[in-house]
């Protein structure tokens, strides 16, 4: 079906009112691009979901950053994203004296240890099961190279427990159009899972227009059914990377973890190994959230609330001074609604 079909079949729905989610940021990103939402029926509607990395990630596990960087001898690694999202008492950019690299690889960390052993350099591990192999291929490395100076400070969170959380709330949720990325290691099998034991349906998507309107084609005709579609087959198969699957699970084990917006989950994180507890840099216990006053990210991300509900949206909020940790990220919902006038 070509994307004008698409659109002319969801425009044509006529059934109950439906919410659905999108779990990933990415797709948050996609949808917003490329105008999807103007294309759907007043009955049909997309919310965003806990689907970015950054967005999820806990005031105490930037205040423990803060801690680091500042203290002597330390210094933080670090995507750019994540130096701009505000812990209790600031971010990590505008901290005095906090010693950060900003990188575009977690392997750099290998380097600027090797190449200052007087230092101990902290990467900051946030994710999903989509960044997991990458940390477990760079813990592989540390202990190869014989590294002592280079740890991992872990926020790693996993996609089946916060689904279920979500289910059990208190706002009906119709359909998922489920993390593609998420899903080329793990495997769609996960989420057929997820479908038979929540009795919804739920859509694997790709990033393209097209295949995300097939998606939620699907899900309004599969309203009410326990169902799984794949419309990323070129990436996803039923078993996912067994390879990658295997690494993590070779240096990580599951955990509670604390999402912003819906607290701590159990079976919803990753934690290093007690084997390979000496990588850690302190990710235990990291749980409290302090949010900006006002602020109503957490809503967004449980997706109780769209953006523009929030009264600081657009206002004391937006790209370039961002208060909440949903308008910091490229994968935020704040961030794309404000940027793509989703208002």
């Amino acid at each position: 079906m070509n994307t004008a079909d698409l659109v002319r079949e969801i425009a044509a729905y006529r059934g109950r009112p439906l919410t659905l989610m999108e779990v990933c940021g990415t797709h948050t990103a996609a949808i917003s691009e490329s105008g999807i939402p103007s294309l759907l029926p007043p009955t049909v509607r997309l919310i965003s979901g806990p689907g970015c990395p950054v967005c999820v990630t806990v005031s105490a596990y930037i205040d423990r950053l803060i801690e680091l960087a500042t203290a002597e001898g330390t210094c933080v690694v670090s995507f750019g994203d994540l130096l701009r999202v505000k812990g209790s008492h600031g971010d990590l950019r505008s901290t005095e004296g906090a010693r950060v690299e900003m990188v575009y690889t977690p392997f750099k960390a290998l380097e600027l240890a090797e190449n200052d052993p007087d230092t101990t350099f902290v990467f900051a591990a946030v994710g999903f099961e989509t960044t997991a192999p990458i940390y477990a291929l760079l813990a592989e490395q540390i202990i190869a190279r014989g590294l002592k100076n280079l740890k991992l400070l872990t926020a790693l969170k996993t996609m089946p427990a916060v689904i279920r959380t979500l289910c059990a709330g208190d706002h009906a949720i119709d359909g998922f159009i489920t993390p593609g990325h998420v899903a080329t290691v793990t495997g769609s099998a996960l989420f057929r899972e997820l479908a038979e034991e929540t009795g919804k349906p739920f859509a694997v998507a790709g990033f393209t227009a097209p295949s995300l309107l097939a998606a939620i084609l699907a899900l309004t005709r599969s309203a009410g059914k326990a169902s799984l579609f794949n419309f990323y087959p070129s990436a996803v198969t039923e078993e996912g990377n067994r390879e990658a699957l295997d690494r993590v699970n070779r240096y990580f084990e599951p955990c509670t973890a604390a999402w912003r917006g819906l607290g701590a989950i159990p079976h919803s994180g990753l934690r290093l190994r007690d084997e390979y507890a000496h990588l850690d840099a302190g990710s235990d216990a990291l749980t409290e959230d302090h949010v900006p006053a006002g602020c109503h990210c957490g809503e967004v991300i449980a997706g109780r609330c769209a953006p523009a509900d929030c009264p600081l949206f657009g206002k004391a909020c937006t790209p370039e001074n961002p208060f909440g940790a949903c308008m910091v990220s490229m994968e935020g919902a704040c961030y794309h609604h404000y940027i793509n006038d989703r208002r």
